[in-house]
C-alpha cells in the first residue's frame, strides 16, 4: 500500500480535496464514526491484490491483532458493529462483536475499492495501476474508472448507501471494520477538513487496525477527528494449541 499513500499525497498537495459540506439543519444530530482497517489478510501477507468476495482470511497475526484492537477500543461505548462482505473484515469485528455483546452487521458498501483487471497483480505495481483512477477521483474526477470495475461515482454512492442505512437504524457510535483504501479515499473524498489530514497519509499510513474517526452526520457533512494509523496494541494472551475459544479474561476469541 506504501505506492498508494504517495499517489494520494500528491493528489492532495496539487489541487486539495473536492469534498463540500452540507449546511448543518438545526436539528441535525451528530454522530461518530470508527473505520477501522481489517487485521493482516492473507492477501496482505501475498503481496498481491485482492479484493475478491468473500477474500482470503486472516492471518495468525491478524487474529491476535482483531483481539488486540478489541481490547484498545474496549471502553468507546459502540452501539453497532458492522463490516463488509469480505470475512477478513468480519473475523476482525469478532472480538469486538463479543466484547460490547453486539452482533456484526454486514453491509455491501463498506468492501475495499475493486480491483477489477488488476486483480491478483502485485501490490508494488498498484500506484500506475489500481490506484490510478482513486488518485483521480480526489482530483475531482469521479468518472475515472478502475478497468473492470467501479468509478468514483459508484464507489462514493455504494459507500454513502451502506452508511444511511446505518443512520438509519438510529445508530449514533459505530464501528465500521473495513479496508485501508476505502476508509483513506471515502474520507478525504467526503470530509470537510481532509486536506487538514493529508500529511498523515505519509507519516502515519493506515496499517491493519489502524483507525480513523469522523464526527457529524449526512445533513451537514463529516470532519476526520482522529487518524491512527499505526495503533499501539495492548498485549493479549496467546491462543494455543488446546486453548479455549475464548479467552474469559478478556473476552477476545481465540
Amino acid at each position: 500500500m506504501a505506492a498508494f499513500f504517495a499517489v494520494v499525497i500528491a493528489a492532495l498537495t496539487m489541487v486539495g480535496l473536492v469534498a463540500a459540506p452540507v449546511q448543518a439543519a438545526p436539528t441535525a444530530r451528530e454522530m461518530t464514526l470508527t473505520f477501522v482497517r481489517h487485521g493482516e489478510s492473507e492477501g496482505n501477507a501475498s503481496g498481491k491484490i485482492d479484493t475478491t468476495t468473500p477474500g482470503p482470511d486472516l492471518t495468525d497475526l491478524g487474529r491476535k491483532q482483531a483481539r488486540q484492537v478489541a481490547e484498545l477500543l474496549s471502553d468507546q461505548r459502540f452501539d453497532g458493529v458492522y463490516a463488509s462482505r469480505m470475512v477478513r473484515t468480519q473475523q476482525t469485528a469478532r472480538p469486538t462483536a463479543l466484547r460490547h455483546r453486539l452482533p456484526i452487521v454486514v453491509k455491501p458498501g463498506f468492501h475495499e475499492i475493486l480491483a477489477g483487471d488488476y486483480e491478483g497483480q502485485p501490490e508494488s505495481d498498484a500506484r500506475d495501476t489500481y490506484f490510478a483512477a482513486p488518485s483521480k477521483w480526489l482530483r475531482g474526477d469521479l468518472a475515472a474508472r478502475i478497468p473492470g470495475a467501479e468509478n468514483g461515482y459508484e464507489f462514493k454512492k455504494r459507500v454513502d448507501d451502506s452508511l444511511a442505512s446505518v443512520v438509519a437504524a438510529g445508530k449514533k457510535n459505530p464501528v465500521i471494520f473495513a479496508h485501508g483504501g476505502m476508509i483513506m479515499v471515502w474520507s478525504m473524498m467526503t470530509a470537510s477538513n481532509g486536506a487538514d489530514y493529508a500529511q498523515k497519509l505519509q507519516t502515519d499510513p493506515l496499517r491493519n487496525v489502524g483507525r480513523v474517526v469522523m464526527k457529524g452526520n449526512p445533513t451537514k457533512g463529516w470532519r476526520i477527528v482522529e487518524w491512527i494509523g499505526n495503533p499501539q496494541l495492548p498485549d493479549v494472551a496467546d491462543c494455543g494449541a488446546g486453548a479455549l475459544p475464548l479467552d474469559l479474561g478478556s473476552l477476545a476469541p481465540c
